[in-house]
């Protein structure tokens, strides 16, 4: 490698290319409000399609940077959704559109939190109010929205796999465009971005991979590759590029105007740039370079991505860039909600002071267990895969910080480390979201089921979750956790059931999960002390309707749909519908053991017809598990022979929406059911 005291000279992409760090600097705008107003942005109006940036000298390019940022910030303020790590990114955005020929050239983005500034240059600027709205644009990157957007992402470290599989296939097509693969450096702490790069070096794949490290994924970074990167930053040094593409160690000269706290006080053993991991891996590395410095990114990537093989250029970027309020809490700005209207404001403000306590979410209802059983239990640990602020863990993290394992975005981890924990007398609790667990699959089943090792599992945001669309929602778990045998599953209908149902699981020698939902519960008052409730045991809620009525229906609700059940119950029992029905409603409680003996003592009642409701798909889910129990061992069953009804979300992923837009189209909502009810019974 050659070595240098100053960055090598190229050839300027544009006539402003040489822009020192002092100019771009006044350049940039930075704004303390969001604006409400459609703000005056006449270069970016006149983007329709990436190739309209090709004419643009470097300094309407950083001009064009200040109108997409603050475009960003009013469609946020009008819209809501994803928020710093868009603003982070629109010098990146930008220069990547400029220097490759999208669509041909091949633009991977991982989560796709990141993508807002990639939507308004190609094509959807006027869309983007739209999005995470019913009928609108995907809060991430989705194939059938644009072509634009080459892979479907919103879990996360999937990019650097999914860049390699059309770099290899381009190979095997001869085909010789580009593959761009921008990755965070939370999502870099994901094994799966690892195995990808293991592998993109033994392929010997021409692939363009950028670390885009800003210290945070949603929260602030962690572990031990979040302190290698700061050690890179904070070297001094870089590995810059040379014209003919070789690596040069020298200075990194110095970014004024950049906010960069320290990250790690240990800096002893700073190692040589140049020899870092990923180099170590095989793919050759450049940087750290400034992520904001448009004329610095067009020089550095202009020459990386003609060279061969694997590449990794690195750049950091502020979360929240241009507006204070975010750069100061980019864990709070991470995403925000559209602004209120403004006449209603002070209305709002008045309501609010004198309205009743506001329910609980239920993460907030999770995290006051955790705080409330920690107290009484030393024995307990929580762990997270980086959803400590989402998961309703900060409290927790900071009265019990030597039992809090936040283990960055790691779920196969997450969920072994909780087995390992586990055979050392530990109680061990899981605190991931539902669509999360998905990723962590084979580790429940083999690491911790197979061996029933005494780890719980706490499963928020199960069932619909609204604006973050299909690949965010949590409605498969009931499906692959009731067929893993020593399963223990549970489902609340409210914030208190909820929470001592979270104590009945922990309080079980075994493997279980309580599932939940995202956002406010009902309402319910939290009662104290803890409770434990029998595992597998049901409850009847309530009885509609005659007793002498000819139709006796059980209405089987499991989880959060008891609500809407005992509102459709008593619909259907009025005289206007004239159903001549009675409907015993059952808070089912538990998905996993079954109440299988309320089931054939309602059958010997005399119940015509049993309706399951959930929140889940029907395929496989609690109601599957009803219909199992009453066609395979149920001898009641086979006596009476009752009509069934499994009311749920059918066989197709559901589009974004709010929540309950998506209930509604799913037939959950109240007259969805009544409607479903009505067909069955009339």
């Amino acid at each position: 490698m050659q070595q240098s005291s100053h960055p090598p000279q190229s050839q300027s992409v544009s006539e402003s290319a040489t822009t020192s760090a002092a100019q771009l600097s006044t350049l940039q705008q930075t704004y303390a409000v969001i604006p409400r107003v459609r703000p005056h942005t006449p270069l970016l109006d006149g983007i329709n399609v990436p190739s309209n940036l090709k004419s643009f000298t470097a300094a309407q390019l950083i001009t064009l940077a200040d109108e997409l940022r603050l475009f960003l910030l009013y469609s946020a303020g009008q819209s809501g959704g994803h928020f710093g790590a868009n603003l982070g990114v629109v010098e990146l955005t930008i220069a990547l559109h400029y220097l490759l020929d999208a669509p041909e050239d091949q633009i991977v983005w991982d989560v796709g939190h990141q993508a807002y500034a990639h939507k308004v240059l190609t094509g959807r600027r006027e869309q983007l109010g739209s999005i995470r709205s019913k009928n609108g644009l995907t809060a991430f990157p989705e194939r059938m929205e644009s072509v634009y957007d080459t892979f479907g992402v919103g879990h996360s470290s999937t990019s650097i796999s999914a860049g390699l599989g059309m770099s290899l296939a381009l190979r095997y097509q001869g085909r010789s465009q580009t593959v761009a693969c921008i990755i965070g450096d939370g999502a870099m702490t994901g094994g799966m971005a690892f195995e990808a790069m293991n592998d993109a070096v033994q392929q010997d794949a021409d692939l363009l991979v950028i670390l885009n490290d800003n210290d945070m994924s949603i929260s602030c970074s962690i572990g031990g590759f979040s302190r290698h990167l700061a050690m890179l930053w904070e070297s001094g040094y870089q590995v810059d590029i040379s014209d003919s593409g070789e690596p040069v160690l020298c200075h990194r000269p110095d970014m004024q105007g950049f906010d960069r706290r320290k990250r790690h006080k240990e800096m002893r053993d700073v190692p040589q740039v140049e020899d870092n991991l990923f180099k170590s891996i095989g793919f050759t590395y450049f940087g750290p370079f400034d992520g904001h410095n448009i004329p610095e990114l067009l020089r550095v990537l202009s020459l990386a991505k003609q060279l061969k093989g694997p590449v990794l250029v690195h750049v950091y970027t502020t979360k929240g860039k241009g507006f204070a309020p975010a750069e100061l809490d980019p864990v709070g700005y991470h995403a925000i909600s559209k602004l209120p209207v403004e006449e209603s404001e002070a209305k709002a403000k008045t309501a609010k002071a004198v309205e009743n306590k506001p329910a609980l979410k239920y993460s907030q209802v999770f995290g006051q267990f955790l705080c409330d059983k920690a107290a009484e239990d030393k024995n307990l640990l929580a762990i997270t895969p980086a959803m400590e602020e989402g998961s309703g863990m900060i409290e927790f993290a900071r009265h019990y910080p030597e039992r809090f394992f936040d283990v960055a975005i790691a779920e196969q981890h997450a969920v072994t480390l909780a087995a390992g924990m586990a055979t050392q007398g530990v109680k061990p609790i899981v605190a991931i979201y539902s669509t999360f667990l998905q990723r962590g699959y084979d580790q429940l089943i083999h690491d911790v089921a197979l061996q029933n090792l005494d780890v719980m599992f706490a499963i928020d945001r199960a069932g619909l979750v609204g604006e973050d669309g299909a690949t965010h929602a949590g409605v498969f778990d009931f499906s692959f956790l009731r067929c893993v045998p020593n399963m223990v599953i549970a489902a609340p209908k409210d914030e208190n059931e909820c929470y001592h149902l979270l104590n009945t699981c922990y309080e079980y020698q075994g493997c279980t999960a309580v599932r939940y939902p995202r956002g406010v519960g009902t309402g319910a008052i939290i009662e104290q002390p803890l409770q434990t409730y029998k595992i597998g045991q049901a409850t009847v809620e309530s009885v509609s309707g005659s007793d002498n009525a000819p139709k006796q229906v059980a209405l089987l609700a499991f989880g959060t749909m008891v609500a809407t059940a005992q509102q459709a119950a008593e619909a259907i029992t009025t005289d206007e519908m004239a159903l001549n029905c009675q409907v015993h409603l059952v808070n089912m409680r538990w998905v996993k053991p079954l109440d299988t003996e309320l089931l054939d003592l309602l059958l010997a009642r005399g119940i015509t017809h049993i309706v399951t409701l959930e929140e889940h798909v029907l395929m496989g889910g609690a109601g599957s598990a009803v219909n199992e129990y009453l066609l395979n061992e149920s001898i009641a069953f086979k006596h009476y022979s009752p009509v069934i009804c499994n009311i749920g979300i059918p066989d197709r992923f559901i589009a974004h929406g709010s929540q309950a837009e998506q209930m509604t189209d799913c037939g959950l909502d109240t007259d969805g059911v009544v409607k479903q009810l009505q067909q069955l019974l009339s």
